[in-house]
């Protein structure tokens, strides 16, 4: 009887085991005519970007923010201009869609330009390449925000 009683918990326990942490992700704030389009652009983001995961819950909960996979990739909307932006700078087109590409010690952030509110994603190396992520949001971003 007690090992029947152990046995019938241990799902339950995998369970628990299983979720990840949310993930801490500083929310933006969009100017007021962004605001609806970023948190639609959020909303319709899928369950799973295909080269990274998962969706995940992110901390603090935002209209403005998502995460996917693990290590995480986080997602913006409403950033400003980069600071290292200018009119000289490289971007990289992905689908259409113009992202702006500085690297980190281990990762990359990516920052949409052109469109009517910005998109940024911090993809870690082991997540990479970051076009790729980038190219896994074209579709929602070319439906929620339009296209350059």
């Amino acid at each position: 009887m007690r090992a029947a009683a152990a046995g019938a918990s241990l799902p339950a326990l995998l369970v628990v085991a299983g979720c990840a942490r949310p993930v801490a992700v500083d929310p933006p704030a969009p100017p007021a005519d962004q605001a609806v389009a970023c948190a639609t652009f959020i909303a319709a983001l899928p369950a799973q970007l295909e080269t990274v995961g998962e969706r995940r819950d992110v901390d603090p909960d935002s209209p403005y923010t998502a995460a996917y996979g693990d290590p995480a990739v986080s997602v913006r909307c409403g950033v400003p201009d980069p600071a290292g932006l200018s009119a000289t700078s490289a971007l990289v087109t992905v689908d259409g869609i113009d992202w702006f590409p500085e690297q980190l010690t281990e990762g990359w952030v990516m920052t949409t330009i052109g469109l009517p509110a910005q998109v940024e994603i911090v993809v870690p190396d082991t997540q990479g390449p970051a076009p790729s992520v980038a190219a896994d949001l074209t579709p929602t971003i070319a439906a929620t925000l339009g296209s350059t």
